[in-house]
């Protein structure tokens, strides 16, 4: 029997109106992916990857079309719901880091664990066991600042894995690193895949950075015009 696929999108429509002008993103978007796998998306600015990566996230939904992510419908779900089940099921890693300057490495890997029924003990005791496995055991207390950007995004990378998602999305995790700090972080996020069966998918512009995912959709003016897997 056929897995059911993790993610799937069925004739998904999306635009956007800039005044009087209406912007057509997509127009009949589809798309599976299955759990556990590692995907990258590639193609050119414009093309619709970061409004994919949205709506994968549940910030955004169609306008026409199904977005099913496990066994939740994010687009039939209204905003207080998505942002609850994005707590639960989904990190996100940012191109930038996103983290907070006047926070210390354990305290930004912390935040998404004040949402949920834990004791400060446990989560003092989750935030150790990610940073450990992103590498950074020793440096829990080092401000943003006192980091190298590939230390910066290690601490992106434990803060979206904390909470234990199924889904994890990344926004260009490498392009504001050197290659050494890219390829790291391109091993850590192949080792979550590998290891904890996290379901990932990667926006980029670094075919690089894609060798590392088990396969590459290349979206081009709203369609996936092209698929290669991993040798």
């Amino acid at each position: 029997m056929t897995q059911e696929p993790f993610i799937t999108l069925a004739g998904v429509r999306k635009g956007y109106r800039t005044g009087s002008d209406a912007i057509p993103i997509f127009t009949a978007l589809d798309l599976a992916i299955p759990r556990g796998d590692f995907v990258a998306i590639m193609g050119p600015s414009g093309s619709g990857k970061s409004t994919l990566l949205n709506m994968l996230a549940g910030i955004d939904v169609p306008d026409a079309g199904s977005l099913k992510v496990g066994n939740y419908r994010l687009d039939q779900m209204g905003e207080t719901a998505r942002s609850s089940w994005r707590a639960h099921n989904m990190g996100i890693v940012f191109q930038f880091y996103n983290l907070l300057p006047m926070l210390n490495a354990a305290e930004n890997v912390e935040l998404p664990l004040l949402l949920k029924p834990l004791s400060a003990g446990e989560r003092r005791s989750r935030v150790a066991k990610v940073l450990d496995l992103v590498g950074l055991s020793g440096r829990e207390k080092q401000y943003p600042s006192m980091m190298s950007g590939g230390q910066q995004q290690r601490v992106g990378i434990a803060r979206a894995i904390v909470s234990d998602p199924k889904l994890l999305l990344c926004d260009e995790p490498t392009g504001d690193l050197d290659r050494k700090s890219a390829d790291e972080v391109l091993e850590i996020l192949a080792l979550l895949n590998r290891t904890l069966e996290k379901t990932i998918v990667m926006v980029t512009h670094d075919p690089q950075a894609a060798r590392s995912a088990k396969r590459t959709l290349h979206l081009d003016k709203g369609l996936f015009v092209e698929e290669k897997r991993a040798a």
